[in-house]
């Protein structure tokens, strides 16, 4: 395992003179990466994976659609057998219809989705340009890579332990939420103390 200190930037500019920074600091290329990190919830798209593909808390809700929608239309038929001396035979259809359609929705909601599990925004990664250093081969201290992450712009710089090969943070996982040790404070742009 390697010890890997990581920064997300906002913009590909500032990643790009952290990339240069760090070459000036004489840090060779073999021991830095770059990728970016999708939006939360799309980490799926890229080969890197780690994210779900589908939504967890919405795995029984089909069940809860189904006997929504069967309740539903019962109730709909019944409302408009009421409404037939209004409406005609098109009431009955109708009624069960409309019923049918907000029984399956409710019922979905009830059976699942409502009790979805919601990430906490505070730990998720956001959508970033992330340049990762292997602080165990760079050369230089781990503090000043932080502080060249820092001066260039980086929002988030973090520590983790991972595996390192062909040039790539390899076990890297986005969902993972970031073992922060600095990184500018997102209200006033100045780095902050982790």
């Amino acid at each position: 395992m390697a010890t890997i200190i990581a920064a997300g930037f906002e913009t590909y500019v500032q990643s790009q003179e952290a990339l240069a920074r760090l070459a000036d600091a004489g840090i060779s290329r073999e021991w830095v990466c770059e990728f970016a990190v999708n939006p939360p919830g799309m980490h799926d798209r890229t080969p890197i994976g780690g994210d779900h593909d589908k939504s967890e808390g919405a795995e029984h809700a089909h069940g809860g659609a189904a006997k929504g929608l069967a309740a539903g239309a019962v109730v709909g038929a019944i409302a408009g057998v009421a409404a037939t001396p209004l409406m005609g035979p098109a009431g009955i259809a109708a009624g069960a219809g409309v019923g049918a359609y907000t029984g399956s929705l409710v019922g979905g909601m009830k059976g699942g989705v409502d009790r979805e599990v919601q990430p906490d925004d505070t730990i998720m990664r956001p959508a970033e340009t992330l340049i990762a250093v292997n602080a165990d081969m760079a050369g230089i201290e781990s503090e000043r890579i932080v502080r060249i992450f820092e001066d260039c712009g980086a929002w988030q710089v973090e520590r983790a332990e991972g595996l390192w090969a062909d040039g790539e943070w390899t076990d890297f996982d986005p969902v993972m939420p970031p073992n922060l040790i600095g990184g500018r404070d997102p209200g006033t742009g100045v780095a902050s103390a982790a």
